[in-house]
């Protein structure tokens, strides 16, 4: 563990405030979920939450049956990490982050789909976002399954429709 130098009280509710440069670092925002653990010694453990992520094999198999009904390169993000894709070679997508332009999109409730400016998913990929659907579970957007652009960089009607039916299949495995 990273030690920080940084210490904080614990107020009269139990409640301690994570410092603003640890949080900018981690990308933890208001309103995010963290996991709490404990060690036999004493530790106290936060973590970012990802609903998304705890079904991390479920989002493989879907991005997987995506690639193979339709030929489209898919991947399945929480909001800040790829947490499966498809169609790509080496799964070289899979747990990086992801850009903060695409971040909105993975926050936001709204579809997306590309129009002029081509809007990356991570950093240094080849292939840009052709559609977008927001997973929305118990009213709160938990993640995104996005279309990737194929050589043609179009928007094809149907892949949109695929990616809201796959984002509606994940959010059903979340409640």
């Amino acid at each position: 563990m990273k030690a920080t130098g940084i210490v904080r009280r614990i107020d009269d509710l139990g409640r301690v405030v994570i410092p603003k440069e640890i949080r900018r670092t981690l990308r933890i925002h208001e309103g995010d979920p963290l996991e709490i653990f404990t060690e036999k010694d004493g530790e106290v453990i936060f973590r970012k939450y990802s609903p998304v992520g705890e079904i991390g094999g479920i989002a493989a198999d879907c991005a997987e049956a995506l690639n193979k009904a339709a030929g489209i390169s898919v991947i399945i993000c929480d909001r800040d990490t790829v947490v499966a894709s498809s169609g790509l070679p080496g799964r070289e997508y899979n747990e990086r982050s992801v850009t903060d332009e695409f971040r909105t999109v993975c926050g936001a409730r709204g579809g997306y789909s590309h129009t002029e400016k081509k809007l990356y998913p991570v950093a240094g990929c080849g292939r840009f976002v052709s559609c977008a659907s927001p997973i929305v579970c118990d009213g709160d957007v938990t993640g995104v399954v996005a279309v990737l652009s194929g050589d043609d960089g179009k928007t094809d009607r149907a892949d949109a429709r695929l990616a809201s039916a796959a984002a509606g299949f994940i959010a059903s495995q979340l409640n």
